[in-house]
């Protein structure tokens, strides 16, 4: 339980700031009370408070004002708020202003306490992860993304370079590599970052879908458009358009989005008057772009307008000496999550983690860990905790010639799996502890018929 946290209560109503400090300090908090807002800016000049009970209606002050303020000036402090009931509306504005929650008069102490504990816990949460940054920071955290290869450190330099320019980029990799991380830093970093980023996934959708929702539509432009709906595109005005998997993207809606880079406009559905844009375009693929432009499935026009410049990602086997890093913040991240406290791996399983070949990258290691930590049973992940189809290509020491590789040592474990079930793959993917596509991936692989 989080203790000994600086809580301030604004309210100009003295019994309801003699009973939250008598019941937030019985849980062992430190409680300061204001019954107007200027005693309470003052307060400020000398200190920071890490939760503020606010209410809304203060004599000399608005709470909702005072609420955008002081998340402006102390973005870390959590501000719970107190209304009426006849004061929903605004103390729902204040959330969506940055408020934790709101309570509603009559209070109830037990509902304080709970969200003055969940709202700490929070607090002590982000407090953790802004250690880590900072330590990862040394070694290899670079604006939410984890390496410190080589191969990432070209990266880093490349999105260093690019992020500051008005210009669209294409990030090409593999599924679970990192694009939209990437993507995201590259916006954090440009003078867009305060505008909104919008990310859409081009893949799985029909045109009319992609249409209606990247450019919106007018009030009767079709059967059921009962009003009218801004699109994506038009959301991010001023901000970035992250287009997810574009190598998915229609061929007529490729001829769509290749006029809205170059008049940098569009009509909405069933519109007749052009909106403006002002957006940067960032793409992402895991496809050989040019190699689908060779082949006629892409627009070389199109291709050329996003890929003004590129970011190449690697898969995590080409970037194996981050593995360390990434399972140590995957494990404070999940053990964070699941209230436990697994701080570490034992190197058996470690040894496994780096002798891995990942099909699904980054993305694959993370869930392997997630499931490693929800398992554990003491304070280290070890080789049991890992997924069956890892845990069975642990070092074995085997003499003279005999010596294989883990991938052909995998490949034997699933031969032997699949013959003691008479090839029965809906039980040996039971038995191997993975899904049926997975096995079946697997077989592609090994070529095992």
């Amino acid at each position: 339980m989080v203790r000994d946290r600086l809580i301030a209560v604004v309210d100009d109503e003295e019994l309801t700031c003699r009973r939250l400090k008598q019941s937030l300090e019985k849980m062992g908090h430190r409680v300061e009370t204001f019954l107007n807002a200027s005693s309470f800016w003052s307060r400020l000049e000398s200190l920071s408070f890490d939760l503020v009970f606010l209410d809304l209606r203060l004599p000399d002050g608005d709470g909702l004002q005072i609420l955008k303020q002081l998340k402006s000036n102390y973005p870390e402090t959590e501000v719970i708020i107190i209304t009426g009931y006849g004061s929903i509306n605004s103390a729902i504005e204040a959330t969506r202003a940055g408020a934790f929650h709101y309570v509603t008069k009559p209070l109830r102490l037990t509902e304080i306490k709970n969200l003055a504990r969940k709202a700490l816990e929070k607090i002590a949460v982000e407090e953790e992860n802004r250690r880590l940054k900072k330590e990862l920071s040394v070694s290899g955290f670079f604006d939410g993304v984890i390496g410190n290869s080589p191969v990432m450190q070209e990266v880093f330099a490349v999105v260093r370079k690019v992020a500051p320019l008005n210009c669209n980029v294409l990030i090409e990799g593999a599924s679970g590599t990192g694009k939209a991380l990437i993507a995201r830093a590259i916006h954090r970093m440009s003078p867009r970052r305060d505008a909104p980023f919008v990310s859409f996934n081009c893949g799985g959708f029909t045109e009319e879908l992609i249409s209606s929702e990247l450019f919106g539509y007018e009030k009767g432009a079709f059967t059921g458009a009962v009003e009218r709906k801004i699109g994506l595109l038009e959301t991010a005005a001023g901000g970035t358009v992250f287009l997810d998997e574009i190598g998915e993207m229609p061929p007529s809606m490729q001829v769509k989005l290749l006029h809205v880079i170059q008049d940098k406009q569009i009509f909405r559905v069933g519109g007749t008057a052009p909106v403006s844009l002002d957006i940067r375009i960032i793409a992402a693929t895991n496809k050989d772009l040019k190699r689908e432009v060779d082949a006629g499935r892409f627009r070389e026009d199109l291709y050329y307008r996003l890929n003004v410049i590129s970011v190449r990602l690697p898969t995590l086997v080409e970037r194996k000496e981050d593995i360390p890093l990434l399972v140590k913040y995957m494990v404070h991240k999940y053990s964070r999550a699941f209230g436990k406290s697994v701080s570490g791996i034992e190197p058996e399983a470690m040894e496994i983690l780096m002798h891995y070949d990942y099909p699904g990258n980054v993305r694959e290691l993370e869930n392997i860990i997630e499931r490693a930590v929800a398992l554990a049973e003491t304070d280290k992940i070890t080789v049991r905790d890992l997924p069956p189809d890892l845990s069975h290509l642990e070092f074995q020491m085997l003499d003279g010639d005999d010596m294989v590789t883990l991938q052909e040592m995998e490949k034997r474990y699933i031969e032997r799996v699949l013959k003691k079930t008479n090839f029965n793959k809906t039980v040996a993917s039971q038995i191997l502890g993975i899904p049926r596509t997975t096995l079946w991936r697997k077989l592609r692989k090994y070529g095992i018929g």
